[in-house]
């Protein structure tokens, strides 16, 4: 994989882990992390963008799970049975990460996710795709990005009305540091109040400006001062004022 170079500035390389570095760089070369003038479906003008769906390659989804897997290991540890992944971007994240917990920990996990409409036949018929959940089961929800939490609104009372679940935490790919719906703390903030569980993310927005600022990464700088002002503006309007 090619590395991008720091060009200016304070170099921050030693603070943040290596895998996380690595995943930064990935986001970009996948084309999944994108910066430029964008809006989204709250509206907000965003100078930047994630879009999961463009992990689209054998290599790039492998290399995704492996990156879930190790902020998992670190965050959870690995008392936990089941992957959950809402639908539809969270079933093949969650996929991928049961293979890469295999590989890199030789424990077996399985995965599960809900279908969008529920299906009335054959011997797989109802609400949920994969594993059935059981009682005693111990879930790790896995999403790509977290904005507003209404995806875990949808999915969380399944979860715990499919069976009596301990749900261990939430892991996404990229904490956007915004407010969430109550317009006070960030949207992963909201659902750790509201549902119970901690939440977390392998990167957050700050530490994708840590390492990006002012460094090449196959041919040019990816933030530049212009955009690491847009980006400022961006959080000094949306951002969650205390973090």
């Amino acid at each position: 994989m090619k590395q991008c170079r720091r060009t200016a500035g304070l170099n921050k390389e030693d603070i943040m882990e290596q895998y996380k570095q690595e995943f930064i760089d990935f986001m970009v070369e996948s084309d999944v992390l994108k910066f430029g003038d964008f809006t989204l479906k709250s509206g907000r003008k965003s100078p930047f963008f994630m879009n999961a769906g463009a992990y689209v390659t054998g290599t790039q989804l492998a290399r995704l799970g492996e990156y879930y897997a190790k902020a998992i290991h670190e965050t959870y540890g690995d008392d936990f049975d089941v992957l959950f992944g809402p639908a539809y971007k969270g079933i093949p994240i969650s996929v991928v990460t049961a293979v890469a917990y295999a590989k890199l920990y030789g424990k077996e996990v399985r995965y599960c996710s809900d279908r969008k409409e529920e299906k009335d036949h054959g011997a797989d018929k109802g609400g949920f795709l994969g594993s059935k959940l059981k009682d005693g089961d111990r879930v790790i929800m896995i999403e790509d990005v977290t904005t507003s939490g209404k995806s875990m609104e949808e999915t969380v009372p399944k979860v715990r009305g499919a069976a009596d679940v301990t749900i261990v935490g939430l892991m996404v790919s990229l904490n956007r540091m915004e407010v969430g719906l109550g317009g006070k703390v960030s949207a992963l903030e909201e659902i750790k109040e509201r549902y119970g569980f901690p939440t977390s993310a392998i990167v957050s927005m700050a530490d994708v400006v840590e390492h990006l600022y002012n460094k090449e990464c196959e041919g040019k700088v990816v933030i530049d001062d212009a955009l690491k002002a847009a980006i400022d503006k961006y959080y000094a309007e949306y951002g969650v004022k205390n973090a």
